[in-house]
């Protein structure tokens, strides 16, 4: 498969590397609300988040905004509810991930943004900046 096509649903879900996880969605009217759960998935971390060779040192600030860039990854997702159940979902960016690792532990991740080969920049979330 070349490296910008991206796997397919039936693919994500089948694969060994892949990880459990469940998506939220803020609460679309309160930004103090509740989280929605949108169900679960299976990701697989592609790598680190490579930018653009084009963007130049401020595009690359403004980005990764003060955050390390190795915090950075690459992802894609397949819902686990197939397209025709009700529970079917899309992650979208501004979501969360909380993906357990393959030894049992919980990170959370933000979805940075959808990319246009329809793989995922995420950001992982450390738990010691509380």
């Amino acid at each position: 498969m070349p490296a910008t096509q991206t796997p397919s649903r039936d693919s994500i879900l089948a694969d060994p590397d892949a990880l459990n996880c469940t998506i939220y969605r803020a609460h679309e009217t309160d930004p103090d609300g509740e989280e929605r759960d949108m169900g679960d998935a299976r990701v697989i971390i592609t790598g680190q988040f490579e930018p653009p060779q084009e963007w130049d040192a401020k595009a690359r600030a403004d980005y990764f905004d003060g955050m390390p860039e190795d915090a950075f990854f690459t992802a894609v997702f397949a819902s686990e509810p197939g397209s025709d159940s009700t529970g079917f979902f899309t992650v979208e960016a501004d979501d969360y991930a909380a993906v357990t690792e393959q030894d049992g532990s919980i990170s959370m991740f933000y979805v940075c943004e959808r990319l246009d080969d329809d793989s995922y920049v995420l950001l992982r979330e450390e738990d010691d900046e509380e």
